[in-house]
């Protein structure tokens, strides 16, 4: 269940700051565009599938059903992960940073194992290094 923002006129910040980091109780943090960061990691191997955004409802969806749902900037709208593609992710644990404003979901993919749109495994298949003269370049 998510509950409402700790901070209150007659808690301080430290204190507030506190019950956030070591509390029990899970109150997300969305940006001022009402998302969160979310990071889905392979259960199998611990491996980076892709980052993805959730908004309230998405992260609502999501604890309902058991599987990712997130919020797709471009398009304006909530998508399940896999509803075209296959490539669903059935979430098996949900952890949250230390001040509850970052996701990280991992997820059982389902399909062919990939979280990627153009067909990989993971979002996260380019290599970004420097070479002489400072251009970065990008790598397969």
């Amino acid at each position: 269940m998510i509950d409402e923002p700790l901070a209150s006129p007659a808690v301080s910040q430290a204190e507030a700051a506190h019950d956030l980091e070591e509390g029990t109780a899970f109150t997300p943090r969305f940006d001022a565009d009402g998302l969160i960061v979310c990071v889905a990691r392979a259960a199998a191997d611990h491996e980076i599938l892709m980052i993805a955004y959730m908004n309230a409802e998405a992260l609502r969806l999501t604890l309902a059903t058991g599987e990712a749902h997130y919020w797709s900037r471009s398009r304006q709208t909530i998508w399940r992960k896999g509803a075209t593609s296959g490539q669903t992710q059935k979430v098996r644990e949900i952890r949250t940073d230390c001040d509850q404003d970052a996701l990280l979901l991992t997820v059982e993919a389902g399909g062919d194992g990939g979280a990627c749109h153009t067909g990989r495994r993971s979002c996260f298949y380019r290599r970004v290094a420097e070479r002489e003269g400072g251009e970065a370049l990008v790598f397969d």
